[in-house]
């Protein structure tokens, strides 16, 4: 299968990676070659230090003595034996062709996102964390989980990975979400090449993406099956809200608040991902803008949601719930005086936003029947042990449910 024509295909890519970095100066100056040096290329790489150095004063052995061309043989054969000989090409969710390992065992997620989707394929496959889970939330996970090493990751405002505890778990394949902001995947891939690593892309940008990625995990991880299973629950999901909620005229949407942060006076825009739930389940964010960043938490006046007057408000914070009905503030609002103020569900992972996951599937229709109960019914109880059974591998008994339920 690798014929000339194969070979003759990889060789600009191989050029691009070659020419990427400074490792040609940089060998150069460490070594300090004179120019009574002979030079014996064995001819495992790209050949860019044997051009540099044929082209300068320093002779080159034009062939190996026997012996050495066996031993160089033997090492050309033993190379492309372990990189290819077990290795595939995928097309990543970006459109990229990428070379991965026949069977992956360990997988790294750049960022939470990304971790929460590899957890849902299969957790036993988890080459570390982003963070580490609190007590509260290691309760309905995998015991798998426990001793991964923290990684780190690209999310949050500034945070970049440890790539030194990548480099000693030596995942096979680092996972990416493909966002939007350029500059942020750049350093993404730049950090890839560095720890030659593998990376794919996928897209997990909006909710819908979310059928479609569970299955090109199943074939990248080996796990088809298991995808499969998640991926029709995520149609089923969305195809039990989506289409009815976009029947619903504008004028008669219930509005909504989503209050972020202590105060609840942390805001997204309509048009961002992180209130996108909102508008699946057929509600209207009151504050209608573009984000200024990806980032969000837009800070909000309480004279601005007063003035909004939301029907329903969606809060993060427990601290703020608690305090809403006896903060003078907010009195005058109709989501408080009916008391229609809601905590979101966040164990292990928050059924909303932050991050955004897989878990919104079951939050979509939690959303929808909070906001339509009698258009979207909703078995609280029933949906979520099935839920939490399914793509947490968690068996759910009353007191579990009542803590995820926050009842």
């Amino acid at each position: 299968m690798r014929d000339t024509a194969f070979w003759d295909k990889r060789a600009p890519e191989f050029t691009r990676h070659a020419t990427a970095s400074d490792y040609i100066g940089q060998f150069i100056e460490i070594m300090k070659p004179k120019s009574h040096w002979s030079v014996l290329d064995i001819g495992c790489a790209a050949g860019t230090l044997a051009v540099t150095l044929s082209s300068s004063e320093h002779s080159m052995f034009p062939s190996c003595l026997k012996r050495t061309a066996a031993i160089c043989a033997f090492i050309l054969l033993a190379i492309f034996a372990a990189q290819y000989a077990e290795g595939r090409e995928i097309v990543d969710m970006a459109g990229r062709t990428v070379s991965v390992p026949d069977r992956i065992t360990k997988v790294y997620g750049s960022s939470p996102p990304a971790t929460y989707l590899l957890y849902a394929v299969d957790p036993t496959l988890l080459a570390g964390l982003n963070f580490p889970f609190n007590p509260a939330e290691r309760q309905y996970l995998s015991s798998s989980m426990e001793g991964l090493p923290v990684l780190g990751g690209w999310f949050g405002q500034g945070r970049t990975p440890n790539q030194e505890a990548i480099l000693k778990v030596k995942p096979d394949v680092m996972v990416v979400w493909v966002w939007k902001q350029t500059a942020t995947n750049e350093k993404i891939e730049q950090a890839a090449k560095q720890l030659m690593l593998p990376m794919v892309y996928v897209r997990l940008d909006q909710l819908n993406d979310y059928p479609e990625t569970f299955r090109f995990m199943g074939k990248l991880l080996g796990r088809e099956d298991r995808a499969h299973a998640l991926s029709e629950y995520a149609v089923q999901a969305l195809g039990a809200v989506e289409p009815a909620a976009k029947t619903i005229p504008d004028d008669r949407k219930v509005s909504v608040y989503y209050a972020e942060g202590r105060d609840g006076l942390s805001t997204e825009c309509d048009q961002s991902l992180h209130a996108e739930l909102i508008n699946l389940a057929g509600g209207k964010n009151i504050y209608r803008c573009s984000p200024r960043d990806w980032y969000g938490m837009e800070r909000i006046s309480i004279e601005e949601v007063i003035t909004a007057d939301p029907e329903i408000i969606l809060a993060q914070e427990k601290e703020f719930v608690d305090g809403v009905y006896s903060d003078p503030r907010w009195q005058s609002i109709r989501a408080v005086k009916n008391k229609k103020v809601y905590l979101i569900p966040r164990s292990p992972f928050n059924w909303f936003d932050r991050p955004p996951s897989f878990m919104r599937l079951l939050g979509i229709r939690w959303l929808a029947n909070i906001l339509y109960p009698e258009r979207f019914p909703f078995e609280a109880a029933r949906e979520t042990r099935e839920f939490y059974n399914l793509f947490l591998g968690v068996q759910l008994n009353d007191q579990a449910l009542q803590a995820v339920l926050q009842r």
